[in-house]
């Protein structure tokens, strides 16, 4: 308890958390509604309450701030989902039917436009922006590609594809196609096309007699 007479000071940790989710959810939502283009960081400042140079003190650019933002979202929604942003693929034994559940599972995301704004933003930009692009690869595809990977090297491990099989190449093999069909947008994302990616792959790795 304080001593009479005492005034509590604000905790400044508890301020600073506030206004960086209201910077984050402010990002978000204007990419989201505006498009990256007339996102600006004077209109995320506006939008969450805070001066810009709030902003600038955290952040060099509007492209920082959207892939911190988007950085959270994919960690809150991991948790709500049940396991943390490090969560690995589960192995039930059934390497199509787990690798299914999480390409369905990328499909709803990319499908969904919380999700699929701001990741197209920060695709772009990171093509010219060496070291924003960079930095995503390294903080958000590269871990769940890693997962992927190791999922299949234990299906090689348990004799279920090929022992010749490159776990990473074989990632590739199945992430690559459901990315160009979404940034290109050239044909529906569904469940049964990541379905179908899974038995096209598998049976190129399935095990030689």
């Amino acid at each position: 308890m304080s001593p009479p007479g005492s005034r509590t000071l604000p905790d400044a940790s508890r301020r600073s958390e506030r206004s960086r989710r209201a910077i984050f959810d402010a990002a978000l939502a204007l990419v989201s509604e505006n498009g990256y283009a007339k996102t600006t960081v004077e209109g995320i400042a506006a939008r969450a309450g805070v001066g810009k140079q709030t902003i600038y003190r955290w952040w060099p650019s509007r492209a920082a701030v959207l892939l911190d933002a988007f950085l959270d979202l994919q960690a809150r929604a991991a948790e709500a989902a049940g396991g943390g942003s490090g969560s690995e693929i589960p192995d039930t034994g059934d390497l199509a039917a787990d690798l299914k559940r999480v390409l369905r599972a990328t499909v709803d995301e990319m499908n969904d436009p919380a999700f699929e704004a701001p990741t197209r933003a920060l695709a772009a930009e990171g093509i010219v922006d060496p070291d924003l692009g960079a930095r995503f690869t390294a903080a958000l595809l590269e871990p769940q590609l890693q997962h992927y990977a190791r999922r299949v090297e234990a299906a090689r491990e348990a004799g279920d594809v090929d022992p010749g099989t490159d776990p990473r190449l074989a990632v590739e093999l199945l992430v690559g196609p459901l990315h160009h069909r979404w940034i290109h947008r050239t044909l529906p994302l569904t469940h049964a096309y990541a379905d179908a990616l899974v038995d096209h792959v598998l049976r190129g790795l399935a095990p030689r007699d």
